[in-house]
């Protein structure tokens, strides 16, 4: 049978990238991304109150598709603008609350801690992500060779945004715990930052921990994997529910490093609650325990549940 052709629209971030993409994946979607910009006067306009016109966002889309995945404020317009233009010869998608009406769309897929509802709302426990077991072994041996201790533990690190700053002295306690409950306990540590981690807290990594640990500077994929399936224990920054759903599909423990909250962060803590009553996360503290839990794979199980729709669409 030949693949359905899949186009993925994103604003080009990370997060968003690994959730289309994990979802196309998961469906065997052949699929091609499309960054998508909007003109100038719409970047300012809530998609509530954009028109559905052709003339709102500059991409040309030429590539034939089947199923089109979105995720973020500038992808929910494109992607009502094809269905209306192409109905039920595709099937569409959209990532996240799109903060418009969902019959806009065929699916809507967000995590149970946004408390969206509806017929076609399809709700997951944390974010879907673009990981496969099959890639975290494959690239086991990309860091196995620098490994110089028996037990590791990763420290993922995400960045500044509306809800966490990422001071100073809040990365400093950061690191005095991963140093005091781990390094000093006979773990190498693999420090991972994320496109948002700024530079200075990568700096500042290099100058507080010694030779012996494994600090990278720069967003390296084949890294993170290999990270993920080495570690003992995982250690990931608050500031990203993707990142942690992500690391939930090792079966390891995970420590969420938490700061404090610079506005309202009501729906962070639903979602930590949540992972809590999973036995996925710990908070970060002064003791260092194992435990496990089921591996958590919601891109598979919401991919099965979509496919069984396909019959109904006329992708001729």
């Amino acid at each position: 049978m030949t693949k359905l052709k899949g186009l993925l629209l994103t604003e080009g971030m990370h997060g968003m990238i690994s959730q289309v993409e994990g979802l196309a994946k998961a469906l065997g979607l052949d699929f091609i991304h499309e960054k998508i910009e909007l003109n100038n006067f719409w970047k300012m306009i809530p998609p509530k109150i954009t028109p559905i016109k052709r003339f709102v966002f500059k991409n040309d889309i030429l590539e034939k598709f089947n199923v089109v995945i979105s995720c973020g404020r500038k992808s929910v317009i494109p992607s009502i603008f094809l269905k209306k233009k192409f109905g039920n010869k595709i099937m569409n998608i959209h990532i996240q609350d799109p903060k418009v009406s969902l019959n806009n769309f065929d699916f809507v897929i967000a995590p149970e801690h946004d408390d969206l509802k509806g017929e076609n709302v399809l709700s997951t426990k944390g974010a879907i992500h673009y990981l496969r077991e099959s890639e975290l072994d494959e690239n086991l041996n990309y860091l196995k060779p620098k490994i110089q201790k028996e037990k590791v533990v990763v420290l993922v690190v995400g960045g500044p945004n509306k809800y966490y700053d990422f001071r100073d002295n809040l990365i400093e306690e950061i690191f005095h715990k991963i140093k005091k409950n781990f390094l000093e306990n006979g773990y190498q540590l693999i420090f991972i930052p994320s496109m948002r981690t700024p530079k200075r807290i990568i700096d500042k990594a290099k100058v507080f921990y010694n030779g012996d640990q494994i600090i990278f500077s720069d967003v390296d994929k084949k890294a993170y994997l290999s990270s993920l399936k080495l570690a003992d224990h995982i250690v990931v920054t608050c500031d990203s529910t993707s990142m942690i759903s992500e690391a939930a599909i090792t079966g390891k423990p995970i420590y969420v490093a938490d700061m404090p909250a610079i506005k309202n962060n009501y729906r962070f803590k639903k979602f930590f609650e949540l992972f809590k009553s999973l036995d996925i996360i710990r908070n970060l503290d002064s003791s260092v325990e194992s435990w496990e839990y089921k591996k958590l794979n919601e891109t598979d199980r919401i991919a099965g549940y979509i496919e069984k729709r396909f019959q109904n669409y006329d992708f001729s």
